[in-house]
């Protein structure tokens, strides 16, 4: 009875927060981006090959990768130019044409021009709603370890790589982690799924991290198919949620969460995943005042990097507030390059 007082407690507490009468919450709702991508019924209709193309929709990774290998160069490439939006966001599809097939769709449309500048590596692009994108550091076919940063509120096609607070954005994220490594890591930008804005109710919800997971497992499962090395997944803030969620689903060797309001799960056992789990949370990270409870709908439970979670701990006692696990010197940069490159974290 007391630790239900206690849940119930924490939960009004949460409620308070959430609807802004402490006066730092705020956000609006955001209708999660889902479904095939833009150019799935004219790829449907498709019948220049004499047969079906994969559904977007319906075909998992391992189909389309198959699909792929069966088409001469030249086919590839005609496919590309007619649909350059489903082979963009095509998981499973060569990740070299996935970069030229994006290239062409960001250039299509003028908000987002600059995406398709110089050599920049886009392996998926979706200008719906706010937008969202992932970006390539690195070769991903060559290198040994491969990295995904999934970050949390406030990011889309626009912000995920804005100059201002770099190491809160999960282009920052992946640019720190790579030359940590020394350049031997692949590192990827995740901003794939549509996040909240601002600490609302959003925020404080699993909506959008569940359209989210779904997203992030099969992207993770694209990779694997297209010949990638099983990646490492560093999920920031609201992007633990997801990864909490997706964990089951998502082909990964390491979970490393930092910054976490919970993952969903009340342990690491109830993520159901073979996948080594870590978690990093400053002395200074205003997440720690977030009440860790899970109560009809709102919250996300137990703190990753509570001791009774078990999750291996990453030390972040130089890291700063909620955005400074990447920054440079930090401890968290020093042990998140470690279990990119499957060192010691000390």
């Amino acid at each position: 009875m007391r630790r239900y007082r206690r849940t119930v407690v924490a939960a009004a507490l949460m409620a308070t927060l959430v609807s802004g009468t402490a006066g730092w919450a705020s956000g609006s709702g955001q209708n999660a981006v889902t479904g095939p991508p833009p150019g799935t019924t004219a790829w449907r209709d498709d019948t220049s090959l004499g047969r079906a193309l994969p559904d977007p929709e319906k075909a998992g990774p391992a189909q389309v990768a198959a699909f792929f290998r069966t088409l001469t160069p030249a086919q590839q490439r005609e496919l590309m130019t007619r649909h350059p939006s489903v082979v963009g966001n095509l998981d499973g599809a060569p990740v070299q044409l996935r970069y030229r097939a994006n290239k062409l769709a960001v250039a299509e449309d003028p908000r987002y021009a600059r995406l398709a500048e110089n050599d920049r590596q886009i392996i998926a692009f979706d200008p719906r709603g706010r937008g969202t994108v992932a970006e390539v550091y690195g070769n991903l076919l060559t290198s040994r370890h491969v990295a995904v940063v999934v970050p949390g509120s406030d990011i889309d096609a626009r912000t995920y790589d804005r100059a201002r607070d770099p190491y809160g954005t999960p282009a920052g994220m992946a640019t720190s982690l790579r030359t940590a490594t020394n350049g031997r890591t692949a590192v990827v930008a995740w901003a794939g799924y549509t996040t909240p804005l601002g600490v609302g109710l959003d925020a404080a919800t699993g909506g959008l991290a569940e359209a989210g997971a779904e997203r992030l497992a099969r992207f993770t499962g694209g990779l694997t198919a297209a010949g990638v090395r099983t990646p490492k997944l560093f999920c920031h803030s609201y992007g633990s949620v997801v990864c909490g969620i997706a964990a089951s689903e998502s082909a990964a060797s390491d979970i490393v969460v930092l910054g976490s309001p919970g993952m969903r799960a009340a342990n690491v056992a109830a993520l159901r995943t073979d996948a080594r789990v870590w978690a990093a949370k400053d002395p200074s990270d205003w997440i720690s005042k977030v009440p860790n409870v899970e109560f009809l709908g709102l919250g996300h439970g137990t703190d990753p990097a509570a001791e009774d979670f078990g999750a291996r701990r990453v030390p972040a006692r130089t890291a700063h507030g909620h955005t400074g696990y990447f920054a440079p010197g930090t401890d968290s940069l020093r042990a998140f390059a470690a279990i990119a490159t499957g060192g010691d974290v000390r």
